[in-house]
């Protein structure tokens, strides 16, 4: 079985579109969806109904940071411009979608894989897996030997052995990569809907259970209609003009 990992799709239609596209062609079988599913983008509403006919169908979605905050409103603590699309986004959404961003759980577990936005050890406190030392954590927070997560936006993946020896990859797009399970392993397929390692191309993850090996996409998609639609909006113009950077 073939499983898609789409992760931090940001309100960002014309990725979506084209990630879902491309997984279906790849074989996809199932969907996981590993949060952020809003914030920064323009398409709030399409993005997170597309969530949800995915869901009905049989998808596995947890809750991100930006998701919960639409729910309760955003925090003063947060940076200017995220918090005024957190709140442009609250007026963009119906109740019942909002609602759909609550009732997300925070975690899933499914056999031996783990889903979770953000990291094992806290998923409610959203600390980022920016290393080794802190995916060292997060995998021994689990006694899953797969844990996938979203939250960076940049892709990457992590191993444990058992003797405690831990190893790191930044993945080759398109290349499949072996995930034996005597080792505990770490995917962060990267953000579909704003990528961060200077590529603009939408990323994705391919999980196939029937040679325990993963794969790394990165999909081509218009991001200038994107970035538009955004400036069209009123939304931050930093935040639309990363898109075309992938910053």
């Amino acid at each position: 079985m073939k499983t898609a990992l789409l992760s931090d799709l940001h309100a960002n239609r014309e990725a979506v579109q084209a990630v879902v596209e491309h997984a279906r062609a790849a074989g996809a079988d199932r969907w996981v969806l590993l949060g952020d599913f809003v914030g920064y983008g323009a398409d709030p509403a399409w993005v997170v109904d597309a969530v949800r006919e995915l869901v009905r169908d049989g998808a596995i979605a947890v809750q991100g940071n930006h998701d919960l905050a639409v729910v309760r409103g955003a925090s003063p603590h947060m940076r200017p411009e995220p918090r005024f699309v957190i709140d442009w986004t609250r007026a963009q959404l119906s109740a019942a979608q909002i609602d759909f961003l609550a009732s997300l759980p925070m975690s899933q577990v499914s056999g031996d894989h783990l889903y979770v936005h953000a990291n094992a050890w806290d998923p409610a406190g959203w600390d980022y897996i920016q290393g080794r030392l802190e995916a060292v954590r997060s995998l021994q927070a689990t006694r899953c030997r797969y844990t996938f997560c979203g939250h960076m936006h940049e892709p990457r993946l992590y191993h444990l052995s058992a003797a405690g020896k831990a190893g790191d990859f930044t993945p080759t797009p398109g290349v499949a990569i072996p995930v034996p399970p005597h080792r505990q392993w770490l995917v962060i397929p990267g953000s579909a809907g704003q990528p961060r390692d200077g590529n603009p191309a939408a990323c994705y993850a391919m999980f196939d259970d029937a040679d325990a090996s993963v794969t790394y996409h990165r999909v081509p998609y218009d991001h200038d209609t994107a970035r538009d639609k955004m400036l069209a909006a009123a939304l931050p113009q930093r935040l639309a003009y990363r898109l075309e950077e992938g910053q």
